[in-house]
């Protein structure tokens, strides 16, 4: 996993909107029911942002990242991965979750994520972008596939090769559309730099709009509140995320670059 049970998200700014959240359960296109946590802004100002976890699923770093993003103006959902094996209810910190997460399969995730993204069409007239972290990261590359509807994607430290012999969002490039915004970490020892390269070359082959930045000495799951050496990376992401949520709202993305950013 990512993030330990008492990790919070970095702040960005001060609010510029009140927030109201509420726990949820949804169900999917199967029947099955899972969690999930809405945090809706006073005055929405920017697309709604579908969030998707870490391999741990939700949890309340990721609720609490919720709040942050309809600080800023954004409707925001985050939804779970277990339902169908581990129930709609509250996880204690010793949640066992890669037990859960060989259980998972891909119909069932993606189909969780559509009724998700359904849901923040019911409660908002905005666009929606998905935003995943690590597990997350790398199913939010997917659902830049036309059939999930979303306006943008944004993935933090999301592996995008070949995984346990599964294509990756580099296998799947033709298939997807932009805007892309990939945030990746230089000191990230499970993601190499030459993945990433092979993941923007194969975007870039397919005629797919994307910006990738990586940190040069952040590790992976940097974006996170109380590390001071992370505080300017933590700072930049955020910049990125919103400046691309905002972009992504007038549709004005179009053509691949890449960074590297000293942090």
């Amino acid at each position: 996993m990512c993030y330990e049970p008492d990790a919070v998200p970095p702040v960005h700014g001060s609010p510029i909107t009140t927030v109201t959240s509420e726990r949820l359960v949804l169900t999917s296109a199967d029947g099955a029911n899972f969690a999930a946590h809405l945090s809706r802004p006073g005055h929405a100002s920017g697309p709604a942002v579908l969030v998707l976890p870490d391999n741990r699923g939700l949890s309340g770093f990721y609720e609490r990242l919720t709040e942050r993003l309809a600080e800023q103006g954004h409707t925001a959902l985050v939804i779970d991965y277990f339902g169908r094996t581990a129930g709609t209810g509250p996880r204690t910190a010793d949640f066992p979750f890669m037990e859960h997460l060989g259980k998972a399969h891909k119909d069932g995730l993606f189909a969780d994520i559509a009724a998700g993204v359904a849901h923040l069409r019911a409660e908002s007239d905005k666009e929606i972008v998905s935003l995943g972290f690590c597990f997350g990261g790398r199913l939010a590359f997917m659902t830049a596939r036309p059939a999930f509807g979303v306006a943008g994607t944004i993935g933090l430290y999301g592996y995008p090769d070949v995984l346990f012999g599964n294509p990756g969002p580099t296998q799947m490039a033709g298939e997807l559309r932009g805007p892309i915004l990939g945030l990746f970490a230089g000191a990230d020892e499970g993601i190499s730099p030459e993945v990433v390269s092979a993941f923007g070359q194969a975007l870039e082959g397919a005629g797919v709009a994307h910006e990738f930045v990586t940190y040069a000495e952040a590790p992976h799951s940097f974006f996170e509140l109380g590390r001071p050496e992370l505080a300017e990376a933590c700072a930049d992401a955020w910049s990125r995320i919103l400046g691309f949520l905002k972009r992504t709202a007038r549709g004005d993305l179009t053509s691949p670059r890449a960074a590297t950013m000293q942090d």
